[in-house]
């Protein structure tokens, strides 16, 4: 008998349309490079870049809107991406009711990736 993994229960656990978003979002991040890989840490599902971990993907727990954490926040810029109290990440949050804008998360992903392709995040 099949057992349903921590990661792969994450998304099976948040009801329509929260899920479809989520997985919608897990999409987009792994078509971004093939060095990109889905993990479980923290007891998040985290997407790592060469096995250095890169942006995660969360439910806000009063919203209950799904966002997307990117690691090295602090280094990108868009109006849509929040800092709030951290020091390092950043989030983009979405209405699970919308469309993704995808263009965007694409843009901003390939930011984040960028830092780690040129060095300036060293990866181990």
């Amino acid at each position: 008998m099949a057992t349903v993994s921590d990661l792969d229960n994450f998304y099976l656990q948040h009801p329509e349309p929260v899920n479809e978003c989520l997985l919608a979002l897990r999409s987009i991040i792994l078509k971004q490079d093939e060095n990109i890989t889905a993990a479980w840490k923290y007891r998040m599902p985290f997407f790592c870049y060469k096995g250095k971990m890169f942006c995660y993907l969360w439910v806000h727990k009063l919203t209950l809107q799904p966002y997307i954490g990117f690691v090295e926040g602090k280094h990108l810029n868009h109006p849509d991406l929040i800092l709030g109290e951290r020091a390092r990440m950043k989030t983009m949050t979405f209405d699970p009711g919308k469309d993704l804008p995808v263009a965007t998360i694409e843009s901003l992903l390939q930011q984040a990736l960028d830092l780690y392709r040129s060095g300036k995040i060293k990866i181990n």
